[in-house]
């Protein structure tokens, strides 16, 4: 069925048919007055091409290499809290997908099956998405079980000290579903972390460590002094703190504090082949994207998600090709400008014939 869909657009509308109303608000709804999820959106639609003509690109490659693996292209499926109720397979389905394409996936450390189940299946490197929700014998315990899995690398979550409000589910009463399967009391060891606990998971991990939830130059300069490999550059999709700046309008910064010496990823907002070639002139080496890995598996389970990336893809191909470039290692600031957005921005707004008052 996943091979029958033209666009995303077509994805998102399957995916609303099968997914409950709750699930359905824990996906697509931000915190408070959303600002900051519009934001992810509006600062992608700020910024446009500066193509150039006359260049050979019969030939595009749009491969990336990142912590060692060649992926596909500079994409990486985002860490998502109980995929299980967007399709039975959970994270086996996203983990598999990401494997068959030829991209990786950071496994959410609250999402089914357990960590285990999912590193072993497939031989695909993947990273490993930490919240701290127990003291430190709880952590050393979860980090041996990471190690001895085989992840490939850690993502500390640090962006969740304190829980937001989102106000779409609890406006219909729905619980989210990670509140269902996170322990309570693991909300006060979040509220805890701080810099020197970040070291010492970092020292225990031993593997490439990602910081997940920068959103200043401040703190990624912070992050880099204390030998963090990948800085990224998340503010939960939208789902934290609300009135924040989009993920694109804070890289920057970060690109310049971070001066080469660790690599960076983004989240927030991608939802377009446009939108990974912006990223990527604005100093970003892969984006991650959530809410799109969610649709497609709810639309058509492992299918599902590869026919999105493969939609995604083809976006990309086209906006390299009609620019000018032909890898993505040509692609710089110059190839992008300042504009003015022409669509309203929220969760929906890169598709504009989209049917926005039903689909909600």
């Amino acid at each position: 069925m996943g091979l029958d869909f033209v666009s995303n657009e077509e994805i998102i509308r399957e995916a609303r048919r099968r997914v409950n109303q709750g699930a359905w608000d824990y996906l697509v709804g931000g915190s408070e007055s959303e600002t900051t999820l519009r934001r992810n959106r509006r600062a992608f639609d700020r910024i446009a091409f500066r193509p150039r003509i006359l260049v050979d690109v019969s030939k595009i490659d749009t491969s990336t290499t990142f912590l060692g693996t060649t992926l596909r292209m500079p994409v990486i499926l985002a860490p998502i809290g109980s995929l299980q109720v967007f399709h039975p397979d959970a994270a086996i389905a996203s983990t598999t997908a990401a494997s068959e394409f030829g991209i990786m996936h950071a496994i959410s450390s609250v999402t089914q099956p357990e960590l285990e189940e999912t590193a072993a299946a497939t031989s695909t490197p993947k990273i490993f998405q930490l919240y701290v929700q127990g003291d430190e014998q709880w952590t050393t315990d979860i980090i041996e079980r990471v190690k001895a899995a085989g992840y490939a690398a850690l993502a500390l979550t640090v962006d969740v000290a304190h829980y937001s409000r989102r106000e779409r589910p609890m406006m219909t009463r729905q619980l989210p579903p990670t509140r269902r399967v996170v322990n309570p009391e693991g909300r006060r060891y979040q509220a805890m972390l701080t810099w020197d606990m970040m070291d010492r998971i970092k020292e225990q991990a031993g593997l490439p460590f990602m910081l997940k939830g920068v959103q200043t130059a401040e703190d990624a300069e912070i992050a880099v002094q204390h030998g963090v490999d990948v800085i990224w550059v998340s503010n939960h999709g939208g789902r934290q703190i609300d009135h924040g700046l989009g993920s694109l309008e804070t890289l920057p910064e970060i690109v310049q504090a971070v001066n080469g010496r660790a690599r960076i990823i983004l989240d927030g907002g991608v939802q377009r082949g446009t939108d990974i070639l912006k990223a990527v002139a604005l100093g970003a080496d892969a984006v991650a994207i959530g809410r799109l890995q969610a649709w497609g598996l709810a639309a058509g389970g492992k299918e599902g998600i590869i026919r999105m990336l493969e939609i995604l893809e083809d976006e990309l191909i086209s906006a390299m090709g009609l620019t000018g470039l032909t890898s993505m290692d040509q692609i710089n600031r110059k190839y992008v400008c300042q504009a003015e957005p022409v669509t309203e921005a929220h969760e929906m707004s890169s598709w504009v014939n989209m049917p926005v008052a039903r689909i909600i």
